[in-house]
């Protein structure tokens, strides 16, 4: 019916070496509750201070890697363990470590993506939130000559194309179409640097300077690694800070050159668009699933019959709330008379449409609905926002305001048509048992 968040099944530990600090660390994943998101830990400070992994907590001052930042102290190198929790379909995760910085392992997820197998991943009750990508958003860096571009689209895809303009590194691309793609293709990318980066950033006596096969000289040798290694770990980069965005995408997203600083600029401007829509209140439905009730199951249940039964097909169904749809054609009878030049879908018909999803909802509790039909007590609370006319695909969202007692049922639905809202009403309706 509708996609569950998820956790580990258990604490799993790991130990590695700072990039940057050069100091051991041990991390630890640990189950958490739902609608806990990632958390961060720093067990090696007094009270174990935490940050959740989010874009209004990034450090932005710096290109050493991913650093979140709260009341004064820091979490660094983050990037590929969000990569991996994001990557292994998670939602809730509290992730402890005993040092300032998370360990490169071998500069790519798959420790983590491994850990994380151990400990198995389950199911939570609650439902997973999405935010589907309305408009197209971009972000272009001048200098860089860099774009990162969002578009609408069902499902959740990421396109990487790099060019490092040298003979070294060939223009490369990569794709992520679905994240079970991300353990086998993404996660074992390694990260790298050239030489002369090598040269500038680190000293003789840098633990990964010094080490004969660390992260820095295997990936020296980059002609030796797969082909597209350079724009898979790009991907993976960014699949790290979209995690900290807060909330599961669909849509693609096209990024060219997407450096640091380019992923932290567009991951606000998502933002900035997630929070605009969501201001408006808009509920997201999945209109492409297969119905949960298609309209021969929904006529075993309502008393209404066709011309005036008003809901087509149910798409989800939860013990309190209920989404239908009715496909407003120009064959419908009423368009005769309201209005012939202009053709309208009157109002009573979509607070009768409201009611008839609610129904539905409610009789499909009952034992034998077929020997019971809901009837209108009160109406209140009514908006018509927009027009509705044909070729208009109408949405109906009804939620329950109030457990039903002795058959009275309390109810507020809203009617969508292209993410507006078109239609809102409470109805109060009694379920009676028929005479005959």
């Amino acid at each position: 019916m509708f996609d569950k968040q998820k956790t580990i099944g258990k604490k799993i530990s790991l130990k590695g070496v700072g990039l940057y600090t050069e100091k051991n660390v041990t991390i630890t994943f640990k189950p958490a509750p739902e609608h806990t998101g990632f958390i961060l830990v720093r067990t090696d400070i007094r009270g174990n201070p935490c940050i959740k992994a989010h874009l209004s907590l990034l450090n932005e001052t710096t290109e050493k890697g991913l650093i979140l930042e709260k009341n004064g102290f820091e979490i660094r190198t983050s990037e590929h363990v969000l990569a991996a929790l994001t990557g292994m379909d998670l939602d809730n995760v509290i992730i402890e470590l005993d040092s300032i910085e998370f360990p490169i392992m071998d500069g790519s997820s798959k420790y983590f993506v491994e850990a994380i197998e151990k400990a198995g991943i389950i199911e939570q009750e609650a439902r997973r939130e999405y935010y589907s990508i309305k408009e197209i958003i971009s972000y272009e860096d001048p200098k860089t000559g860099g774009e990162i571009i969002a578009i609408p689209a069902k499902k959740f895809e990421i396109i990487i194309m790099v060019d490092f303009d040298s003979e070294l590194i060939n223009t490369q691309n990569a794709v992520l179409k679905h994240l079970d793609q991300f353990k086998q293709r993404i996660a074992n990318s390694r990260d790298f640097c050239l030489i002369y980066e090598k040269e500038e950033k680190y000293s003789d006596d840098n633990f990964f300077y010094r080490k004969e096969k660390s992260i820095l000289d295997n990936l020296l040798s980059i002609r030796h690694s797969p082909s597209n290694e350079v724009a898979r770990h790009y991907l993976l980069d960014f699949m790290g800070y979209l995690t900290l965005i807060g909330v599961k995408l669909k849509g693609k997203i096209i990024a060219y050159k997407p450096y640091p600083h380019m992923n932290t600029q567009f991951s606000k401007k998502l933002v900035k668009n997630i929070q605009r829509f969501t201001k408006k209140n808009i509920p997201e439905f999945d209109l492409t699933k297969k119905p949960l009730f298609d309209i021969q199951t929904i006529m075993k249940i309502l008393p209404h019959k066709p011309p005036f039964l008003l809901v087509d097909k149910i798409i989800e169904l939860t013990e309190n709330c209920i989404t239908g749809v009715k496909n407003v054609t120009i064959n419908e009878p009423f368009f005769i008379g309201h209005f012939p030049k202009e053709p309208i879908m009157p109002g009573v018909l979509q607070i009768e449409a409201i009611a008839q999803v609610g129904g539905v909802l409610v009789l499909n509790k009952v034992k034998n609905p077929e020997f019971y039909s809901p009837y209108f007590l009160k109406i209140d609370k009514v908006k018509f926002k927009h027009k509705v006319v044909p070729g208009d695909l109408l949405v109906f969202q009804v939620k329950l305001l109030n457990p039903i007692k002795r058959g009275i049922v309390h109810m507020r639905g809203k009617g969508y048509v292209n993410n507006q809202i078109v239609v809102e009403a409470e109805v109060m309706a009694k379920i009676v048992k028929n005479e005959t």
